[in-house]
């Protein structure tokens, strides 16, 4: 059986997935909104049942395998595998929560091609995770829904060192553009279709940022503050993110490129206002800011913002039209040639997304 699962792209409302998961603890906190939608990036994998082991072949995006993981189907052992982190800790936490609640075999994936960014907040992990929920339920028959498998392997991932929120699993959606509404355990997923095609620019930094240490900082803030850094890490994450995000979902539906691009730069602004004193160390992001004052760029972009976890990792800009997609890009190549750069058209049509690697 083949299976491919996307990454995600987070438009608006990074961490306000986790920060609206405290509302369970602290009613007084803002729901989280989130908009995000997949890309046709993502991991391939040809998968197939196995008595005993979870075994799992992968492939990097440079075309390079690492070594096999081999490991017993036992709650132990997977549990063990899962605590370690690094690359094959999800694949062994979300076969640990299949097993725990499903009784289920092993299963063997051979991973033959990626073409997702690794640790640039496009949810590589995420993919992962949904891709072997993915291959438990349709192996096994679990008849697991989306949600389901976004639920398996959400429980997964958290299994790991990981402090990821609920938001990278919809990448179970596939390219649907969704907006997410977090309030605590409660999670209400809109599926979203534009009336216009919206033209973005996503780049690669070819810089490095801590993901782990963006998470575990921005959740020592939660789920009460008690200075001013972590007030306005609340304010920021709750109350001006969903204000914003709502903002720019109802723009995406009408296909009014403008006003989303203008919200972006309303979201960076804000976000480097509240957020950066609370992790200097990886918020500063002098590459990714660097990108996106860049003088000759601004004539052509709507708005740009980070992705994901922000930090140094992944940028993206909202343009007019394909033209100008293509002028940004050209320019990026020529002032900074060590970046990466993809194409991502939302489609009215059917709100399909369609990313294309120059």
């Amino acid at each position: 059986m083949k299976m491919f699962v996307p990454g995600r792209l987070c438009l608006f409302g990074e961490h306000s997935d986790w920060s609206g998961g405290y509302r369970s603890i602290n009613p007084a906190l803002h729901k989280g909104y989130t908009l995000s939608v997949g890309t046709n990036q993502g991991i391939y994998a040809e998968v197939k049942p196995h008595p005993t082991h979870l075994i799992l072949h992968s492939c990097l995006t440079d075309g390079t395998r690492k070594e096999v993981l081999q490991i017993p189907m036992e709650r132990e052992v997977l549990l063990a595998e899962a605590k370690k982190g690094g690359f094959f800790s999800y694949a062994a936490g979300v076969a640990y929560q299949a097993l725990t609640l499903y009784h289920v075999q092993g299963i063997e994936i051979d991973n033959y091609k990626t073409d997702l960014p690794i640790q640039k907040g496009l949810a590589s992990s995420a993919a992962i995770s949904v891709l072997v929920a993915r291959a438990f339920n349709q192996l096994y028959e679990l008849k697991l829904t989306l949600r389901g498998e976004m639920e398996l392997a959400y429980s997964g991932e958290i299994t790991t060192p990981s402090r990821c929120g609920r938001l990278d699993q919809s990448c179970a959606y596939g390219n649907r553009p969704v907006m997410m509404v977090f309030d605590g355990q409660h999670i209400n997923i809109i599926e979203l279709h534009s009336l216009k095609n919206l033209f973005f620019v996503i780049v690669d930094l070819a810089a490095s940022k801590n993901t782990h240490e963006i998470l575990s900082i921005l959740n020592q803030c939660y789920p009460f503050a008690t200075n001013e850094i972590k007030q306005n890490v609340h304010k920021y994450l709750g109350e001006i993110s969903a204000r914003i995000t709502q903002e720019a979902a109802t723009a995406l539906e009408q296909g009014n490129a403008e006003s989303l691009g203008a919200l972006m730069k309303q979201a960076q602004t804000e976000f480097d206002r509240h957020l950066i004193r609370a992790c200097p160390s990886q918020l500063t992001a002098p590459v990714l800011h660097s990108l996106l004052k860049h003088p000759p760029l601004q004539s052509l972009i709507l708005g740009g913002k980070g992705v994901g976890s922000q930090g140094d990792g992944t940028a993206q800009f909202l343009v007019k039209n394909q033209e100008n997609q293509q002028r940004v890009i050209e320019l990026i190549k020529r002032d900074f040639p060590q970046m990466h750069c993809l194409k991502l058209v939302i489609s009215a049509s059917a709100a399909e997304v369609k990313p294309e690697e120059i």
